[in-house]
C-alpha cells in the first residue's frame, strides 16, 4: 500500500499546526519546514479547512491553525477522506474498472478487508498520539517564537 502525497501532506501540516498551538501557522512556513510545494500544499489545506480539521485566517497575519484539539483529530478519519479519492486498487473503481477477470475474482473481498483493518488501526490513533512527548517532532516544526 502507498499513501498518496495529498495524505502525506495533510499529515504533516496537521502536525505542524499541533507542535504550535496559540499560533497561526502560515502555509509558506509549513512548505518549507516539510519540503513541499505552497501549491500543493495549498489545495491540501483548502480540503482540510472544507472537512473541519482546520480554520483558515485571512489577511496579513493570515494562516492556519486547528480547529479542534490534537487529541479530537483520528489519523483514521484524516486517510479516509484524503484516501477515499483515490481507488485501492482498479476493482474499487466503479467508473475505470477495466479488470477482465472482477465477476469472478475473490481477491477484492479479502483487500477490503485488509484495507478496513487498516483504517480501523489508525482510528484509534490521535493526533495528539503522534505530537505530544515528540521532542524531536517539535525541533523539526516548532516555529520561532513571533
Amino acid at each position: 500500500m502507498r499513501l498518496t502525497v495529498r495524505t502525506n501532506l495533510a499529515m504533516r501540516a496537521l502536525m505542524t499546526c499541533a507542535v504550535n498551538p496559540g499560533r497561526v501557522v502560515r502555509k509558506a512556513d509549513i512548505a518549507a519546514l516539510v519540503g513541499a510545494s505552497e501549491a500543493h500544499l495549498g489545495v491540501v489545506i483548502n480540503q482540510l479547512a472544507q472537512t473541519g480539521f482546520i480554520e483558515t485566517l485571512r489577511g496579513r497575519n493570515g494562516g492556519i491553525r486547528l480547529r479542534c484539539p490534537p487529541e479530537a483529530i483520528s489519523v483514521g478519519r484524516v486517510f479516509r477522506i484524503f484516501e477515499a479519492q483515490t481507488p485501492f486498487t482498479e476493482c474499487f473503481s466503479a467508473r475505470d474498472n477495466h479488470c477482465p477477470i472482477t465477476s469472478a475474482c475473490k481477491l477484492r473481498s479479502s483487500l477490503e478487508t485488509a484495507l478496513e483493518a487498516f483504517y480501523a488501526t489508525l482510528d484509534d490513533v490521535t493526533l495528539a498520539d503522534l505530537t505530544c512527548d515528540n521532542a524531536g517532532l517539535e525541533r523539526l516544526l516548532s516555529l520561532e517564537p513571533a
